[in-house]
C-alpha cells in the first residue's frame, strides 16, 4: 500500500474515535437497531469482561456443556438406536450458521477425524439429496445438528424437514439423532425439545460473528479440533487489536488499508488469496462477514451513501492461473489480500530439485506476484500466519470481525445490522404468497387461461413477469400445471390445470 504519513494523519482523528467506539461496543452499548440488542461476540472468548454475570453464565455454561456431550457422542456413551457410535455429523443451516463450521472444518479437522462432517447449507432439493446419498447407509448413524437462531429461517427449516423425511424413509426416528443449537425459547427450541441435546445461541451474536459460539465450536469439537485453542488465539488477538495505538493494531492497520485502497467509499473490492489448500473457504466466509456488516445504503447521520467492499477469491498459486493477469494488466478495481503460512507442513519434504521442495515454490509464487502487482501500482495486503492452527485460526476470525468494527466506525455506518437481508426475506415471502394464489386458481380453472388473466384473478395484475416464473417452475416439476405456447412471446402462454 503506497499511502504516506500524511494521509495516516489525517485519519488519526478518525481512528481515536473508533477506538472509542470498539470500546463502547465492548461494554455492551446497544448497538443492533433492529432488535435492540448488544454485540458481545468478543466476550465468547473472554466472559470475564461481559458485563453482567448473567451474560458470563450464558457463556461458560454452554461450553461445559459442548464438552461433556462432545465426550459421551465420542466414547459411545450417546449413540443412535440402530448403530454403536455416532459415525457422522451432518450440520443443517445456512449463513453464518454454515460458514463458519465450513471453513473451520476445511482448516482444520485432522485426517483420521473422530467423525466425518457434511452440510446441508441451502434450500436445493438436488443438492439435499447428494447429501444423503453420499451418507448412504450410514445416516443410521449420523448426528444431524439443526442450527438456526429463531427457527424461522426458510433454508433451514426446509433443509430439517427434507433430512427428517429422509429419515422416516429409512424408519429410522429422527428425534434419537438430532439437535438443535437456537436461542432459548425460540421456535426450534420448542420443536427440539424431544431431541438429543439443546445448545444454546445467545441474543447478542449475530451469524456472521457467531464461529466461537456454540454455532461453530460444536461441531468442531465433534470433528476432534481443539476449540479451546481457537478461544485462545481469538482472546490473543482482541487483546491485541484493543491497542490504541494505530501503527500496534493489526486491525487498525487492516482498516487503515482498506479505507486507503477503496477511498473509504469501497472503490475497489477485495481478492482474497490464501496460499494454502486448507484455506480455500476463507474467502467465503469473509464474503458475509465483510459485506453483510459493510453493505449499508445510509450511514449513522441518514445520508444515502451505499457503503460495502466486495470480496471474492480462493487460493494460490491455483488461482494465479485464472485471474492474476487481470489483477497485474486489467482493470484496476482491487486490492489483493494475501495469506502466507510459513510452515509447509510436511516433516520431511521432498527435494524437487536440490534445494528446492514444493513449498518452496508455493512461497516464491506469493512473493512474486504480490511484487508484479506492486511494480504496476496495484495495492495488496500480506497477512502471515506460522501455520494452519486451531489458535491461529481463532486469531484470524477475531482480527477481521475487530477489523470490521474499526472501518465501519470510520465511514460512520452500523455494522451490526441487516436492512437489505431483511428486505429480501419479505419479497421471497410476498412472492410464496402470491404461488399460494396461483396454485388455489388453478385449482378451481377448467381448459386454459393466459398469464394475463391468471394475473389479474391473483390480485396482482402488474405482477405478469412473477406469475409467469411461477408457473413455469411449477410446469417444469410436474406440479400439476401445463404451460404451453410460445416462450418467446409471455402473453401467448397458455396455463391449464393437469
Amino acid at each position: 500500500m503506497s499511502f504516506n504519513q500524511d494521509f495516516v494523519d489525517k485519519l488519526l482523528p478518525k481512528f481515536n474515535k473508533a477506538f472509542q467506539d470498539m470500546e463502547s461496543l465492548e461494554s455492551g452499548k446497544i448497538s443492533n437497531p433492529d432488535e435492540k440488542r448488544m454485540v458481545g461476540h468478543y466476550w465468547l472468548r473472554a466472559p470475564e469482561l461481559a458485563p453482567n454475570d448473567e451474560i458470563r453464565k450464558e457463556i461458560t455454561e454452554p461450553l461445559i456443556k459442548i464438552k461433556q456431550f462432545v465426550t459421551k457422542i465420542h466414547q459411545g456413551t450417546i449413540k443412535p438406536p440402530s448403530a454403536s457410535k455416532f459415525t457422522d455429523v451432518l450440520c443443517v443451516g445456512i449463513g453464518g450458521s454454515a460458514l463458519g463450521p465450513q471453513f473451520v472444518s476445511d482448516a482444520l479437522a485432522p485426517c483420521q477425524a473422530p467423525m466425518s462432517i457434511h452440510f446441508v447449507d441451502n434450500t436445493d432439493p438436488e443438492g439435499i439429496d447428494k447429501t444423503i446419498h453420499q451418507i448412504g447407509e450410514r445416516l443410521k448413524s449420523t448426528l444431524v445438528i439443526v442450527t438456526t437462531k429463531s427457527g424461522k429461517t426458510p433454508e433451514t427449516r426446509n433443509g430439517m424437514l427434507e433430512v427428517q423425511h429422509a429419515y422416516e424413509m429409512q424408519g429410522l426416528k429422527f428425534e434419537s439423532h438430532a439437535v438443535a443449537v437456537t436461542m432459548p425459547g425460540s421456535l426450534m427450541d420448542e420443536i427440539a425439545n424431544e431431541w438429543l441435546e439443546r445448545f444454546p445461541m445467545q441474543d447478542w451474536v449475530g451469524g456472521r460473528t457467531s464461529e466461537l459460539s456454540a454455532v461453530g465450536l460444536l461441531p468442531a469439537a465433534l470433528q476432534g479440533i481443539d476449540i479451546d485453542e481457537m478461544l485462545i488465539g481469538a482472546k490473543e488477538m482482541d487483546e491485541a487489536t484493543r491497542v490504541k495505538s494505530l501503527k500496534d493494531n493489526p486491525s487498525a492497520l487492516l482498516a487503515l488499508a482498506w479505507f486507503y485502497s477503496g477511498n473509504g467509499k469501497g472503490e475497489k473490492d477485495m481478492v482474497v488469496l490464501p496460499y494454502k489448500d486448507s484455506l480455500l473457504l476463507f474467502s467465503r466466509y469473509l464474503q458475509q462477514l465483510v459485506m453483510e456488516s459493510l453493505g449499508k445504503e445510509k450511514d449513522l447521520d441518514g445520508n444515502i451513501v451505499h457503503q460495502g467492499i466486495a470480496v471474492y477469491g480462493n487460493k494460490g498459486s491455483t488461482d494465479q492461473h485464472a485471474y492474476v493477469q487481470q489483477l497485474r494488466d486489467g482493470v484496476s478495481n482491487f486490492f489483493a489480500t494475501f495469506i502466507e503460512v510459513l510452515q509447509d507442513g510436511q516433516n520431511n519434504p521432498l527435494e524437487l530439485e536440490p534445494g528446492v521442495t514444493s513449498g518452496d515454490y508455493l512461497s516464491i509464487f506469493l512473493q512474486g506476484t504480490r511484487q508484479a502487482l506492486y511494480e504496476n501500482g496495484r495495492d495488496s495486503i500480506t497477512i502471515s500466519i506460522p501455520q494452519v492452527k486451531p489458535r491461529t485460526i481463532g486469531a484470524l476470525i477475531a482480527m477481521y470481525e475487530r477489523t470490521i468494527s474499526f472501518y465501519a466506525s470510520l465511514v460512520n455506518i452500523n455494522a451490526y445490522h441487516q436492512p437489505g437481508v431483511e428486505a429480501g426475506k419479505q419479497m421471497a415471502a410476498s412472492i410464496l404468497n402470491l404461488q399460494t394464489k396461483v396454485q388455489a386458481i388453478m385449482k378451481q380453472t377448467s381448459g386454459e387461461i393466459s398469464i394475463e388473466t391468471l394475473a389479474l384473478q391473483t390480485g396482482y395484475p402488474d405482477e405478469i413477469e412473477a406469475v409467469y416464473k411461477i408457473v413455469r417452475h411449477l410446469a417444469a416439476n410436474n406440479r400439476n400445471i401445463a404451460l404451453e405456447g410460445d416462450l418467446s412471446n409471455l402473453l401467448s402462454l397458455k396455463v391449464s390445470a393437469i
